[in-house]
């Protein structure tokens, strides 16, 4: 339910944007600048009536959802609730992890041969010139 209203409410949200910004400064609505006869849809006085109804309906409607979404979240978190309060969950068991120098055992009976130990990584800086003396 409160995902159905918080789209509901994005929805409200973008429209009483785009009316807010539809109107003028000046009053006059989308009629303001363009010149209307008399077989015109509405006048410049209607539209502005009509632009500023509906910001206030959608601005009634944007409030009551914000405050209906307020009280259904209300008691989702205890009080004083932080994330930070939470313990960290416990490592994993030391029996799955395989310790350094101990060969695991091979089904069969004798033990599997240890790792061949590897030559280091060449190291990322190079290695400085001899130096040749010059005459």
């Amino acid at each position: 339910m409160t995902t159905v209203l918080l789209i509901v409410h994005l929805f409200v949200t973008l429209a009483l944007i785009g009316v807010v910004l539809i109107q003028r400064s000046e009053g006059g609505g989308l009629g303001i600048g363009t010149s209307q006869g008399m077989g015109s849809f509405m006048s410049g006085r209607g539209t502005a009536n009509l632009l500023t109804r509906t910001t206030g309906i959608l601005a009634a409607i944007f409030m009551a959802l914000s405050l209906l979404l307020a009280l259904l979240n209300r008691g989702t978190s205890g009080v004083g609730h932080s994330i930070l309060d939470v313990p960290p969950p416990p490592p994993p068991a030391a029996s799955s992890t395989p310790v350094p120098g101990v060969a695991p055992a091979v089904p069969g009976g004798s033990p599997a041969p240890p790792p061949a130990a590897s030559a280091p990584a060449p190291s990322a800086t190079p290695a400085p010139a001899a130096k040749v003396p010059t005459n």
